[in-house]
């Protein structure tokens, strides 16, 4: 990047070409008043405080608007320009009425908190009342310039304060310096505020009530805001003792947070600049779901032992010697493989690598697998059988700077909304966007061609798009020919799947077939992005092996802002999978049964391991009604809720012989469990995450456990009474191990992740990290086409069942919904679930908009209100699985993907009945 020279203050300092002086001032250490600026918005230079003298100009200008140039000389704070800033800033205050008994008060100090006012004024209306005091952009600018007092009349309007889910609006504090409006526009990309700019009287910012909006409650404009007019609640009145940089809990993303604590609790969060993943950006879940979680009266703190068919309170003690003791008995009684273990991809890098390591050396059993198994599983083992390696293949922020974004597959903005602003952000820079769903999610609205798909037709649409680009010579030959390999029985396959045929299959219009195959292969750069609705189904290795025939075809993969992405549903699944929570592989997925690796692995952990791959968690549920599995330990997993065909799930659980869960709360699972050990947040642990991007990023215990162990110390102290020592002082000493046994993370240790983590692979301390695999050899050697053929769904919809159901998550909830539904604001924004279908399906059915129905598939049925929404195709509907009251997978249909064993949740039969009284 080129770089430029200029002197701020006498002092020199070099910033990249394009910058602005206000940028470079900044990087000088000179503070110059900025109140309409932000670092994330586009300069407007409207408040005027930041101008700046500049050698050789006869005029002051705004620092925020003008490029620093070479050689240029800078002084930010004369005599002049303060005596300027002093005149602009009491006009602003004139012009907003903002409150200033406090603000010039010299005795501001001597009062405390909410005491009468020295001087006699309305203490309510001064900064001592404001939440903001102390940290105020505007108090920091008037004490910079020296402003002591103004020479106009100012009346406190006494507007109301606006109520919001998380937050309160007080526009009284209200400057109009636009921060709020533009961020909603211009970084989160929905727009839902406007100006109401009347000066001297009754300025505003609408509308009066966000619920009413398109408002995502992200809380982008209260971190915007330089003032208190927005604030959020949990913030009010308590300050910090301290600050702790983490990650956040929930999707795939990995965003960096700063957790506020106060007296050992959580008091509030906030996104993390500094984090390269979301740069000061967070979703609803993370910005205010989750200091309320933590805490909530709800945690099992206690561990709970079933006596009598009653759960009752125990010790530590006590019920980890239980669970050691009738773990070994069932192991001497049925043998090592009646036992399994759920690792999580809630938990912790790892925590995840020392389950698998209970379940091979104490349990000795390969029976152990994480929730992958029933939403990831496809995509390591389809992109890993094209490009030798189970991960995406780029980074997060090069979805920026893609030419195309093909978008299957994945409702992006709900279900990862701060990928979704990376997407916004491509499009500002002239990308196009290709999306291919059954609804009309709203990412639609940014796309040039929506291809609405019928469920589990995906395989028909990409092979019709290859097609296409082959017949008009669209491939890129040179890399076929040099990077890849069987490509002529590929092409074979494809050549079967003219337009005209896919479109009969897809329900998708040959033109637009047409149109999005020349985008996506006539683009620089294309990057293709994808989520559960490309894995969960029958087909969904042969669905991912098709995407990655797609790049590959295209030349589109070991290049920048190019590959393949699949977006992971929680936050560490990516990790559950790296650290070998899997029946078939061990850490760094080195195959349990390689003999030489197998030998490695013993003389490590000094121990004789199991050599045949175990069951996956579909499979081990299975044997489990067939008494093969008769001891079960689940960590961090709700697989009563989660998993499909849940009457299925409950007759597992209830045939195991002795059933161990984990948990931060009750959940469907816990239901039957003999005993329940309490869990540790992630706010109480020490650790990594790994997210979707393969970066793996440091998780910072913020405040003790409050159930008083360490996950990792509860599966230690498991290991040892069941007679296999494990004895570690600190996570840290369990990722050292991970490093000297996964090549992969060989580079990788807590004093190198800092803020910003390292992406595997890693292979040595030297190494950077891979931002971007595959860039001249896949991991395999080279890419491998596979031929896949369109397999239609396990379920089509008939004359008892007409519709298929479709499933996945919103917004404001997270898988079971067992720490989202206990967020107050949540569930004020989303209480309740509902079936979405479409206007036409809605009146065929007689069904209005807001009524309760029953909806039933062959394997049972829910109550739930219908919602009719354009976003429904004809003939398709859609639920989510947050909610225990409405157990979707009751509904869903187990039917697995015969390579991947995951379930299809995405394409069920069912019918909606009107309840009659």
């Amino acid at each position: 990047m080129f770089e430029i020279r200029l002197t701020i203050d006498d002092r020199e300092v070099k910033v990249p070409k394009g910058s602005t002086i206000l940028e470079a001032a900044r990087k000088a250490g000179s503070y110059v008043p900025a109140l309409c600026d932000h670092p994330d918005l586009k300069p407007i230079g409207s408040c005027k405080l930041c101008i700046v003298s500049v050698k050789g100009l006869d005029y002051y200008p705004t620092a925020c608007n003008t490029l620093a140039e070479e050689g240029m000389v800078v002084h930010t704070r004369t005599e002049e320009l303060q005596e300027m800033r002093r005149h602009t800033l009491e006009m602003l205050l004139a012009l907003t009425n903002h409150p200033t008994s406090c603000l010039f008060c010299e005795r501001r100090n001597e009062c405390s908190d909410l005491r009468e006012c020295m001087r006699k004024f309305p203490v309510t209306v001064g900064c001592k009342y404001c939440p903001n005091d102390g940290q105020c952009e505007l108090q920091e600018a008037v004490q910079f310039v020296g402003l002591e007092s103004i020479r106009y009349q100012i009346s406190f309007r006494n507007l109301p304060v606006l109520r919001e889910p998380f937050f309160d609006r007080n526009y009284n504090l209200c400057i109009m310096c636009s921060r709020c409006v533009r961020i909603c526009q211009e970084v989160r990309g929905v727009g839902a505020l406007s100006s109401n700019p009347d000066f001297h009287h009754m300025h505003w910012i609408g509308p009066e009530s966000l619920q009413d909006s398109d408002c995502k409650f992200c809380g982008a404009c209260v971190d915007v805001c330089p003032t208190g007019a927005l604030f959020a609640r949990s913030e009010k009145w308590v300050r910090p003792e301290k600050t702790v940089v983490t990650v956040c809990p929930y999707c795939g993303v990995g965003c960096g947070l700063e957790l506020k604590v106060n007296e050992d609790r959580i008091i509030s969060v906030s996104p993390n600049r500094e984090s390269p993943v979301n740069r000061g950006q967070a979703c609803v879940k993370g910005r205010f779901g989750l200091e309320e979680i933590v805490h909530h009266p709800d945690r099992l703190t206690t561990p709970l032992i079933r006596r009598n068919g009653r759960l009752e309170e125990a010790s530590w003690e006590e019920a980890l010697d239980l669970v050691a003791q009738r773990f070994t008995e069932v192991k001497n009684k049925y043998g090592p493989d009646s036992l399994g273990a759920f690792s999580s991809s809630r938990c912790t890098n790892e925590e995840n690598y020392l389950m698998q390591k209970l379940a091979r050396t104490a349990f000795r059993t390969n029976n152990v697998d994480n929730c992958a198994r029933v939403c990831h599983a496809p995509s390591v083992t389809g992109l890993a059988a094209c490009f030798g390696s189970g991960a995406a293949t780029n980074s997060f922020d090069q979805i920026e700077d893609a030419n195309v974004l093909f978008v299957i597959g994945s409702n992006t903005t709900e279900a990862h909304p701060i990928i979704s602003l990376k997407m916004i952000k491509a499009v500002s820079k002239g990308a196009k966007i290709i999306v291919a769903d059954p609804r009309k999610i709203e990412l639609v609205d940014q796309a040039s061609i929506w291809l609405n798909l019928k469920p589990g037709t995906n395989i028909a649409l990409l092979n019709a798009m290859m097609n296409v680009i082959l017949k008009e010579g669209l491939e890129d030959s040179d890399f076929i020919a040099s990077r890849t390999e069987d490509f002529e029985e590929f092409r074979k396959v494809v050549m079967e799947y003219p337009p005209e045929r896919a479109s009969k299959i897809t329900g998708v219009s040959e033109e637009d077939i047409i149109q999005a195959a020349r985008l996506y292969a006539s683009a620089k750069k294309a990057m293709i992005i994808y989520s559960l609705g490309i894995t969960e189904h029958i087909t969904g290795t042969a669905n991912v092996m098709s995407l990655g025939n797609l790049a590959m075809l295209t030349g589109n993969v070991g290049r920048q802002s190019t590959g393949v992405m699949p977006l992971r549903g929680q936050n560490n699944v990516q990790g559950a999978c790296d650290m070998g929570a899997l029946p078939n592989a061990y850490v760094g997925y080195q195959p349990v049964a390689d003999p030489n690796i197998q030998s490695k692995f013993e003389q490590a952990w000094k121990v004789k391991l199991p050599a045949t791959p175990g069951q996956t968690s579909t499979q081990m549920l299975e044997s489990a009604r067939e008494g093969g599995i008769r001891g079960l330990y689940i960590l961090g997993e709700d697989p009563a809720q989660t998993d499909p065909d849940t009457n299925q799930v409950q007759a597992s659980l209830k045939a195991l012989d002795f059933l161990v869960v984990q948990e931060i709360f009750p959940t469907e699972t816990t239901k039957y469990a003999d005993v329940i050990l309490p869990a540790a947040s992630f706010a109480e642990c020490d650790g990594t995450f790994t997210n979707g991007e393969r970066r793996i990023q440091r998780v910072r215990k913020a405040i003790p456990a409050i159930c008083g162990l360490e996950n990792w110390q509860t599966i230690c102290k498991i290991a040892e009474k069941m007679g296999y020592p494990m004895k570690y002082d600190h996570p840290s000493e369990i990722m050292d191990e991970i490093a000297a046994l996964a090549p992969m993370f060989a580079g990788v240790s807590y004093a190198r992740l800092g803020n910003g983590g390292l992406q595997w692979p890693c292979p040595s301390m030297e190494h950077p990290g891979t931002e971007t695999m595959h860039v001249e050899r896949f991991s395999r050697g080279l890419g491998k086409f596979n031929a896949v053929q369109h397999k239609s769904p396990e379920e089509q919809p008939d004359a008892d069942y007409p519709l298929i159901l479709t499933t996945g998550r919103r917004r404001e909830h997270y898988n079971c919904g067992s720490m989202t539904r206990r967020s107050r604001g949540i569930m004020w924004v989303w209480p309740e679930e509902a079936i979405e279908i479409s206007p036409a399906d809605a009146r065929k059915l007689g069904v209005e908009d807001g009524e309760e129905v029953v909806v039933r598939s062959k394997r049972g049925f829910v109550r739930t209100k219908a919602r009719v929404t354009d976003k429904s195709s004809r003939g398709v509907a859609f639920m989510s699985f947050h909610y225990q009251d409405v157990l979707t997978n009751l509904l869903t249909n187990a039917a697995l993907d015969p390579q991947a064993k995951t379930p299809e949740y995405k394409a069920c039969a069912i019918r909606i009945e009107k309840i009659t009284v």
